[in-house]
């Protein structure tokens, strides 16, 4: 499967997202807040951003699970 512009951009985000929440699970340090300002208009958008690419990831994911098919090679045997 190769990844689109979008499908790079939502990755990236998600894993901004991942590692703020990280950051701020193990040493309550918000990153995002740190460079943009705490709930700036800014900082907000980056949140949103986030969980768009949050939720296209799920989307693209259930997508994804409907489409792979899996083949039995048990079949081919050669002898």
């Amino acid at each position: 499967m190769k990844l689109n512009t979008i499908d790079w951009i939502a990755y990236v985000l998600a894993i901004i997202g991942g590692l703020n929440w990280g950051l701020i699970g193990a040493f309550d340090f918000n990153l995002v807040a740190a460079i943009f300002g705490d709930m700036s208009p800014l900082s907000r958008i980056v949140y949103v951003l986030v969980g768009l690419s949050a939720l296209y990831l799920i989307y693209t994911g259930t997508k994804l699970g409907r489409t792979v098919h899996h083949t039995d090679t048990h079949t081919n045997i050669v002898r």
